[in-house]
């Protein structure tokens, strides 16, 4: 009994099968585009038709000349041959659209592009910048060429300062993409080299077309340092131009993108002085202003000594005087003092013809006739002298009695 299959299992075997064909994953196909349409999301289905056959055509959205798609326009698509399996249609998913009677060239050309472009080599986000002053740059180009002489001429004019180290290489030929790669790695390898400059003059897409090898945009992509592609006039483009960190229109315009301008050098540094000058002479003057504030203040805050030395002087002046007087006042009073004070001071009273008796064994002194008896030994001080007695009686003092002692 024969086999039996779904329309599912033929469907994806009939994909499996058409996709394992090397020729079916990649190849050009022309004709005439018909039943566009371009839904929201960006994406174009349309067919591709010749006056024998039809083939259903999908180009999603970003692909590589869909700018081109139009009913009627001839075309030559380049893309893979698929299977839509819910509706069993043949169809080219295509990634490349050129009008048609483009050369061969210009076919491989955009089939690189879109292959290096899907590996990253052209991501804006991996370009480096170049350095502002570099020390040694390295030249990529032809020796003999006018090219390597129109560089030299801008960097002399510009920043000579800088050292140009040339990494001879034909620029156009057959061999010539291994050689310029080769000149890349060189270049880069020069001790001290800031940048890397690939350049040649203007020329058909043939002379250029060194530039749009695969080896050469590789060797850029590994360059350790940034690499300005200056191939051709301002109009053409390689994918040198795509890789490279910077793209130049010409040579001689990427000598003056890679080097500083001497003169506007010089002005800047012109200006940065002046401006300089301008600052320190503002800072001087607020310096010295500030000075001035602090000295008017600090005049302010000294003490005036002279006034201070007469205040000081009159309170020493006032000060004696006080003094003087109270000691003379205290002089008086203590003479006054002394004056009572021998007044009544015993040895006058002696003067006069008093004594004073004292018992010898107490020394107390005798001032009635009841504090000694009759035998008692006294003292008798006078005026000159002690007088030793001894009592031999004593008496009341009638005179006392009569006072009423």
């Amino acid at each position: 009994m024969p086999t039996i299959y779904s329309v599912s299992q033929l469907s994806s075997y009939t994909k499996q099968t058409l996709e394992r064909d090397r020729l079916l994953q990649d190849m050009w196909v022309s004709g005439e585009v018909a039943n566009l349409a371009r839904p929201g999301s960006g994406h174009s289905y349309f067919s591709l038709r010749d006056g024998k056959a039809t083939l259903r055509c999908v180009m999603f959205r970003n692909s590589r000349g869909a700018n081109y798609l139009d009913n009627g326009a001839a075309i030559i698509l380049h893309g893979r041959i698929s299977i839509y399996e819910q509706r069993g249609d043949l169809q080219v998913i295509a990634d490349i659209a050129q009008p048609e009677g483009i050369g061969e060239l210009q076919m491989k050309l955009e089939q690189l592009k879109l292959q290096l472009e899907q590996e990253g080599l052209f991501e804006q986000s991996r370009k480096r910048a170049l350095p502002r002053f570099p020390t040694k740059i390295g030249v990529v180009t032809s020796p003999s060429g006018s090219v390597w002489h129109d560089i030299r001429n801008v960097i002399r004019r510009r920043y000579p300062l800088v050292e140009l180290a040339l990494a001879p290489a034909p620029v156009q030929g057959e061999d010539a993409a291994p050689l310029i790669a080769d000149a890349i790695a060189a270049a880069a390898s020069e001790p001290d080299v800031d940048i890397v400059i690939v350049a040649r003059g203007g020329g058909s897409l043939e002379d250029l077309w060194a530039f749009n090898e695969e080896e050469v945009a590789r060797a850029i992509y590994a360059c350790a340092v940034p690499v300005v592609s200056a191939v051709g006039h301002e109009t053409d483009y390689t994918i040198a131009d795509l890789v490279a960190d910077l793209r130049a229109p010409t040579p001689s315009a990427a000598a003056e993108l890679v080097a500083p301008d001497k003169a506007e050098l010089m002005a800047f540094a012109v200006g940065a002085a002046q401006s300089l000058d301008a600052s320190i002479s503002r800072r001087l003057t607020a310096g010295i202003d500030a000075t001035r504030q602090l000295d008017r203040r600090l005049q302010n805050a000294i003490p005036d000594l002279d006034r201070m030395r007469m205040h000081i002087d009159d309170r020493l002046t006032t000060a004696r005087r006080l003094l003087t007087h109270m000691l003379t006042l205290n002089s008086e009073r203590a003479q006054g003092l002394k004056l009572r004070l021998d007044s009544l001071s015993p040895h006058d009273t002696l003067r006069r013809g008093y004594a004073i008796v004292q018992r010898r064994g107490d020394g107390g002194v005798v001032s009635a006739h009841t504090q000694v008896d009759s035998g008692d030994v006294v003292d008798i001080t006078l005026t000159r002298g002690i007088i030793e007695a001894q009592v031999i009686s004593t008496e009341q003092d009638i005179r006392s009695d009569d006072d009423g002692h």
